[in-house]
């Protein structure tokens, strides 16, 4: 892993290509919201520096690779993000039971973002801020 550019996007250096990745099934908090570093931070001390295994799913709209990232130690990067409170399952595009069972079980431990009184997905946080940015646009 050479780069993070947040909780759930990463660079990964492969036959010395460079390789975006997006990890499946989850959303992180944006850079600016609540979580957002803690996410960041939380994916860096699991996997930069360190060898990983990408199991590539797909591909999306940008080009990134949508896979899952698989630790030195055999766990499974979107999953631990999940179980530490510092992503949501991410169900438009994955509909696993495993995922929804994580995220249950860390918003009933009240961990991460869930200790939070009223947390924004990531996805309204981001129409928020398209919406305001098209205000400011217009006048």
């Amino acid at each position: 892993m050479i780069k993070i550019a947040d909780g759930d996007t990463m660079t990964v250096l492969s036959e010395n290509q460079q390789i975006r990745v997006r990890l499946h099934g989850i959303d992180c908090p944006e850079k600016k919201q609540d979580f957002g570093t803690k996410a960041k931070l939380f994916s860096s001390q699991l996997a930069f520096g360190k060898t990983v295994t990408v199991q590539v799913l797909n591909k999306d709209r940008y080009g990134r690779a949508i896979g899952l990232v698989i630790l030195p130690d055999g766990k499974i990067l979107n999953r631990e993000l999940l179980k530490a409170g510092l992503a949501w399952h991410y169900r438009k595009f994955d509909k696993s039971a495993d995922f929804a069972t994580l995220e249950l079980y860390a918003k009933r431990s009240r961990v991460g973002i869930w200790s939070m009184k009223n947390a924004i997905a990531p996805w309204e946080f981001r129409k928020s801020k398209d919406s305001r940015r098209l205000i400011l646009q217009r006048k």
